[in-house]
Parts: C-alpha cells; sequence; structure tokens
C-alpha cells in the first residue's frame, strides 16, 4: 500500500473517534487531510447555507416518495444513535477539518456526491430489499428491536466486519453501492492526492478495509466514470408484471364489449373496479392522515391510474395534500429534528409524502383485488 496515505478509520458518532482524529494529524503534519465527505455533505457540516428548493412535483414522480423516505429514515437513525450517545454525526470529520486548518493543511473531500450513492443505491436495490429495509428502519424509529450499542468497539476491524457482513446479507445491492463502490472511489481519490505529499485520511471503519485493499491492488479500481453514472431507468419484474395486469385488465373489459356482454354485466364490473381501486387507495390517503380533499382525489382517480401505468393515484393525492398544507424548505430541514411520531405526523412535507406513498400502496392493492373480483365477474378464475 502506499507509504504515503495513512488511514484512520472511525465512528460516525464516537468520542473517542474525535480524539484519535485530533492525535493522528498533529502527530503526522501531512500535507492533505483527506475526509469522508463529499462538497454537499462539507457545506452542511460547516454549517453553511445550502440552496435547498423544494420541488413536490418531483419527490412525488414515480418512486420519488419511497425514495425520500428511504433517504429520510437512514438520516434519523443516524442523528438518533448519534444523540443518544451525546455526539454529532461527522463530529470527527469536523474535528479533522479544523485541526487541517489549524496545521495549514490541505482538506480534500474524497466520497462520491452523496445524491449519486443515494440514487444509486435505490436503483439497485429489489422490492424485497427495500420492503426489508422499511420495516426494519421503521422499528428503529418507534423503538421496536432496539439493541444497546458499544461505540467503543465500534472500530475494532471483527466488529466492522460482522457489520459489514450482516449488511450483505440483509441487502447485497446495498452493501455493493454503500461499501464496495465507495471504496473504490475514494481509494482512487487518495492515490492521486498521494502525488503531491502525504496524506492523512479521515474514513468510517467499515470502509477501511476495503480502501485498503484497493489501495494494495491500484488496477482492480474501476473507472471513475462507472462510479459516478447515475442509473439508467430500468424495466424491473414488479413493473412488467404491473403492465401485464394492467393490460390483461383492459383486454377482458375490451372482451366484455365485443362479446355483447349485457349492460348490466359491464356496468358491474366497471362499477366493482372503481369502488375496489377508489376505496383502497383512499384509505391509504386516510391512514396517512390525509385530508379529506386528498382522500377523496385517490379515491377519484384511482380506477383510472390502476389503467395507466404512467400514473399514480399517490402523485394526485400528494399533490392535492401539498396544494392544502402548503410544506416549505423549513419542513424539509426540520425532519431530521422530530423525536416522536406525534411530531412527525405534523410535519407538513412528511405528511406530504406519507399521503402519496400510501396512496400509491393502496391503489396497487386495489389493482389486483379489483382485478379478480373483475377475472371472477367475467368467469375466469386463477
Amino acid at each position: 500500500m502506499n507509504d504515503r496515505i495513512i488511514i484512520v478509520g472511525t465512528a460516525h458518532i464516537s468520542d473517542k473517534s474525535i480524539a484519535e482524529v485530533d492525535s493522528v494529524i498533529a502527530h503526522e503534519k501531512p500535507n492533505i487531510v483527506a475526509v469522508e465527505l463529499c462538497p454537499k455533505r462539507y457545506q452542511a457540516l460547516k454549517g453553511a447555507p445550502v440552496a435547498r428548493e423544494l420541488s413536490i412535483r418531483d419527490l412525488l414522480k414515480g418512486e420519488g416518495p419511497y425514495f425520500f423516505l428511504a433517504q429520510w429514515l437512514l438520516a434519523w437513525t443516524q442523528k438518533k444513535i448519534g444523540a443518544d450517545i451525546g455526539i454529532k454525526p461527522g463530529a470527527e470529520m469536523l474535528a479533522a477539518i479544523n485541526k487541517a486548518e489549524e496545521i495549514g493543511a490541505k482538506i480534500a473531500l474524497v466520497d462520491r456526491d452523496i445524491q449519486v450513492t443515494l440514487q444509486r443505491f435505490w436503483s439497485r436495490m429489489g422490492v424485497v430489499e427495500k420492503l426489508k429495509m422499511f420495516f426494519a428502519f421503521i422499528s428503529t424509529f418507534i423503538g421496536f428491536g432496539k439493541e444497546e450499542i458499544d461505540i467503543e468497539t465500534i472500530t475494532d476491524e471483527d466488529v466492522v466486519t460482522h457489520l459489514i457482513s450482516e449488511l450483505r446479507q440483509f441487502s447485497p445491492s446495498a452493501a455493493e453501492v454503500l461499501v464496495d463502490e465507495r471504496d473504490a472511489y475514494i481509494a482512487a481519490n487518495l492515490l492521486n492526492l498521494s502525488n503531491e505529499g502525504k496524506v492523512v485520511a479521515v474514513i468510517g471503519a467499515g470502509h477501511r478495509e476495503g480502501v485498503q485493499k484497493f489501495l494494495s491492488h491500484p488496477e482492480s479500481i474501476p473507472p471513475l466514470e462507472e462510479l459516478t453514472k447515475l442509473p439508467l431507468k430500468r424495466v424491473n419484474t414488479a413493473r412488467v408484471f404491473g403492465v401485464a395486469t394492467i393490460a390483461l385488465i383492459v383486454a377482458i373489459f375490451a372482451l366484455l364489449v365485443l362479446s355483447g356482454a349485457s349492460a348490466h354485466t359491464l356496468l358491474l364490473a366497471l362499477g366493482y373496479w372503481f369502488v375496489i381501486n377508489g376505496v383502497l387507495s383512499g384509505a391509504g390517503a386516510a391512514l396517512a392522515r390525509g385530508h379529506p380533499f386528498s382522500i377523496l382525489t385517490a379515491f377519484s382517480v384511482a380506477w383510472m391510474t390502476s389503467l395507466n401505468p404512467f400514473l399514480a393515484a399517490g402523485w394526485f393525492a400528494g399533490l392535492t395534500e401539498a396544494w392544502v398544507r402548503k410544506p416549505t424548505s423549513e419542513d424539509l430541514n426540520a425532519l431530521t429534528n422530530v423525536e416522536t411520531f406525534g411530531e412527525l405526523m405534523k410535519n407538513r412535507l412528511f405528511r406530504v409524502i406519507l399521503v402519496a406513498a400510501l396512496a400509491n400502496m393502496g391503489s396497487i392493492i386495489g389493482t389486483f383485488a379489483g382485478a379478480w373480483v373483475v377475472f371472477s365477474l367475467t368467469g375466469i378464475r386463477f
């Protein structure tokens, strides 16, 4: 491994790590202090104002509500753990930055852009992995399955190896994007920086082993263009299955018309489709404590959006909720500071996102329930 690079593996919420970072930088007096941050996270850590435009339409498109909830759950969980032990997440990175400024060392941000990582992370995960992740984080939020964390041992190699191994079992795709890809990206940046002088790299303990392996075998590092490429929209199995179901429903209604089915049968099929989709989508919006207008919107449009793969009942319900609640950027910034479920539900932006997500889920369930009823009504059995 390059002898100009000194790696300090830290826990992002450890008081011990802060002292270690300060000590190593003071002793080594490096030319460069590299930290596991990207520009956006650096600005947030330094308290610099970050322009954050709130586009409700963008948040509600496609899988936007679920992606947003995943981002929020990740950020909230780390901040909550840090609050429980009295350490602000990223405090050791801030200590490294401050020490670098004190000794006049160059500060280098060597991590991949957080938005690129999150988009690749979300794109790579399958439906089952996403569901498992949500159940795990939601249980953490409401306090189920809470375990004591020994923060003093979290930087030990055997403990970190065990945690990474658990992540790989829980979600192989998440481990690859959150750990392996970033290990390669950080190692590539460190190798480039080492040409300028001695480097002290302050990175999370979970990245230490992987980064060291890439530094020892730089030929194994993929091109950075591959690691920073935004994922293309892909056709997944769930989407194909959903489109096929919609096509089948449309075909059945068409066959009913062409076969000369009675008006009573046709109206009955349409009525069941409208009511089942509407009730379940509206129930999702109601479960999210949506405004009556949002519930009514979900109920009214679900029958139509269930027949169009490019529309979603939650998109309409969420826009209605946003029109009523009028969330702002302040609501976005306040989300990670909530302490209780009651506080969370008072946040206007979260309410909009939750209405959209649950209305969509209700509509999806309604599509399959409605399909079963229509199939039964027309004599088709599973």
